[in-house]
């Protein structure tokens, strides 16, 4: 009797986020997008928040030891084939990330969190220039939504047009590349993605009439992660990470009273 080869691990990803406990954004989120992508999600939580669909009622930070802890169990043992931060909530958590990843031999996606979808604020007003300086240096790509252009640049983006300039502002800070999200904007929902090198993508989707939008931003650098991992490069993660999240919004639906999550598992219900 033969044994049976034994089963190879998919591709590994580290989310380095809060959780969301309504399920729809955070850790959550991103650990059900690395799944639906067919990669093994691994988390280290920063922050815990208590969250629905109307808002955020409160979040508690996790001391700076405990994140080490977390990191450095995972990476030391398991590795990681790509990285993806979100809510680091504060100065203290950000420079402790910002050091766990130092030389990191892994694409590095970061989404500055600033606010959440209800307009709650997930990251000190003093820690925007310690992810600004210490953080987004390191990153392979960040995505930032217009509000958090904004939050760290100075810059207020009102029609496409403005979306290269504002995208030169935040490659002066350091990412290697930066995916500027103009969803906020109207018509057709338009990511730039521009390199360091003067690379200019424009991922173009339909806008779909769906209020049900909750965990967007961290389902996107989620998916451009999980792709990563699997060995795609970054303009292609882009786009397929694209197609993934326009799906999710259309089929977002309803949970309690406000705004609903995506639906991550849309391609299984399709």
């Amino acid at each position: 009797m033969s044994e049976e080869a034994p089963v190879a691990a998919p591709p590994r990803v580290l989310t380095i986020a809060g959780s969301d406990s309504g399920g729809g954004a955070g850790i959550q989120a991103d650990l059900k997008t690395m799944l639906a992508l067919g990669v093994h999600g691994m988390s280290v939580l920063t922050a815990v928040t208590a969250q629905n669909s109307l808002g955020v009622q409160g979040y508690w930070e996790l001391p700076a030891e405990a994140v080490r802890a977390q990191f450095r169990s995972v990476v030391d043992d398991i590795g990681v084939q790509a990285v993806k931060t979100g809510m680091l909530a504060s100065i203290e958590l950000v420079e402790t990330v910002a050091e766990l990843l130092t030389g990191l031999d892994a694409p590095i996606v970061i989404d500055p969190v600033g606010v959440s979808k209800h307009g709650d604020a997930l990251l000190a007003a003093e820690a925007v220039a310690t992810l600004r300086e210490r953080l987004l240096p390191l990153a392979t790509l960040a995505t930032p939504n217009l509000h958090e252009v904004a939050q760290l640049t100075g810059i207020t983006v009102l029609e496409e047009g403005e979306m290269r300039p504002a995208a030169d502002a935040l490659l002066e800070l350091g990412p290697r590349w930066v995916l500027v999200k103009g969803g906020h904007l109207s018509g057709a929902a338009a990511d730039l993605l521009a390199g360091r090198d003067g690379e200019e993508y424009w991922f173009r989707a339909p806008r779909h009439d769906n209020r049900h939008t909750h965990g967007t931003g961290c389902t996107l650098a989620s998916a451009i992660a999980a792709e990563l991992a699997k060995g795609r490069e970054l303009p292609e993660a882009v786009g397929a990470a694209k197609e993934y999240i326009t799906g999710a919004i259309r089929a977002g639906f309803a949970l309690g009273a406000g705004i609903g999550p995506v639906d991550h598992g849309w391609r299984w219900r399709g």
